[in-house]
């Protein structure tokens, strides 16, 4: 059998192979993988919502993990559903930037500026400021 008639057989076994490894990358090397367990996550959200509820501003709380994808969101009561998109994106944006603030990456982005027109990359992006 030609290899190229064997490469389409093998690529489903191997992605069956390294699901039964188990480790889902984590001790890998070269880079060590960092991720927020649920539970960190929960302490986050529980921080958040005490937060929100002091300044009485219900919000909608999302956290990510390294890589931007979601980990845990939280709608508060009164929260405003059009912030849902908002809060997971803004959460994306900080991770992606390194933690960079969103009023600095909304200067990043303008007309001229070095990141100008970023918000439009990686599925969208949040930059302006607050939250």
């Amino acid at each position: 059998m030609h290899f190229s008639t064997l490469l389409p057989l093998l690529f489903p076994l191997a992605a069956l192979a390294q699901n039964f490894t188990g480790t889902n990358g984590i001790g890998s090397t070269p880079a060590q993988r960092h991720y927020i367990s649920a539970a960190q996550a929960q302490i986050l959200i529980d921080s958040a919502v005490q937060n929100a509820t002091a300044q009485n501003i219900p919000q909608n709380v999302a956290v990510v993990d390294p890589s931007g994808l979601l980990v845990a969101f939280l709608r508060m009561d009164n929260a405003f559903p059009g912030s849902i998109d908002i809060s997971t994106k803004k959460a994306r944006t900080a991770v992606l930037f390194n933690g960079m603030s969103s009023g600095d990456l909304y200067a990043a982005v303008q007309p001229g500026a070095p990141l100008y027109s970023a918000e439009n990359t990686n599925g969208g992006l949040v930059v302006f400021g607050g939250g």
